[in-house]
């Protein structure tokens, strides 16, 4: 087998010895000073990739939208003088000819210029509709049926300070086993004397379309705008100036109606998101059916009575 040598410096040549199978070789390290550290630091901090760069266009055309939605009929007008004044001094006949090519040519420069200001007529007419947050006009409503075990308690007011907070959404009614176990946030307000919350009809919500229809479903319904829709009118107890609704089954027993402030203000995440925060719901209210089975009895033997 042929060894290994490990030179130190120089080393007399009868002090060398072979190394053996077993001997630990030791690397070298070279000591770094103080300044080629400092300077390795120093490198360090520092970025040395490529710098983002700006889009001024990008920056640009949102901060003057007037100027550029009115740009196509400046263009099409100087292009149509263009074409006037050219026709004056040429010495041309005012009159189109169809033999003379000068003729034809400022027949297409006229065309492309009036469609340039007809794109500026439009541009200037069809203006986005601005979406801003409502306040919901109603009263503020925390009911909350009695009787529920405090773990159902906390974790449905945990629902509503993480939708409340995260989301658009200023109102929160939860439905399970046909009674109302929370009504939360901004109400519709009464037409009684007392001023307070419109109360919510468990019973009739149930058996309209929207329930009916998640429940064929089993899947959310997002009202992103919900003046647009003709099931508004079963959802009396939100405010009237309510955005946007989201409808999430609770299992088979239940539902939760969340109510927004802007129109189409729920975005993705958030609709997938309540969608995980219903299931989790429905499972916390599933442990405890037997004890909202008796609330709901209750209830019932309350409004025959």
């Amino acid at each position: 087998m042929e060894a290994r040598t490990f030179l130190c410096g120089s080393v007399p040549s009868h002090l060398k010895r072979p190394l053996r199978r077993f001997d630990p070789v030791f690397p070298r390290f070279v000591r770094a000073s103080s300044s080629s550290s400092t300077s390795q630091e120093g490198e360090r901090g520092q970025y040395r990739g490529p710098k983002p760069r700006k889009d001024w266009a990008a920056d640009w055309v949102p901060n003057n939208e007037g100027t550029v939605r009115s740009l196509p009929i400046y263009v099409g007008g100087a292009s149509l003088l263009a074409v006037l004044f050219n026709r004056a001094v040429s010495g041309i006949a005012p009159v189109a000819d169809a033999s003379s090519s000068q003729s034809r040519a400022d027949l297409l420069t006229l065309g492309l210029a009036v469609t340039n200001i007809l794109t500026g007529l439009v541009w200037l007419s069809i203006r986005p509709k601005s979406i801003s947050v409502v306040k919901p006009e109603g009263v503020e409503c925390r009911r909350i049926q009695s009787g529920l075990p405090e773990l159902v308690v906390s974790e449905l007011l945990w629902v509503w300070e993480s939708l409340s907070t995260v989301t658009c959404c200023r109102s929160l009614v939860i439905i399970y086993d046909s009674i109302c176990i929370m009504q939360i946030g901004v109400a519709a307000k009464s037409s009684a004397e007392d001023g307070g919350a419109v109360a919510v009809n468990p019973v009739k919500l149930m058996q309209g379309t929207l329930y009916q229809g998640i429940k064929k479903s089993k899947a959310q319904n997002y009202l992103a705008n919900l003046s647009l829709y003709p099931g508004r009118s079963e959802l009396p107890f939100l405010p009237a100036n309510t955005q946007a609704v989201i409808l999430q089954p609770l299992g088979d027993n239940g539902i939760a109606v969340i109510g927004g402030d802007t129109i189409r203000g729920f975005t993705t995440s958030d609709q997938t998101w309540i969608a995980y925060i219903g299931e989790k719901l429905d499972v916390t209210l599933a442990k405890h059916a037997g004890e909202i089975s008796v609330l709901t009895q209750e209830s019932v033997q309350r409004s025959n009575s």
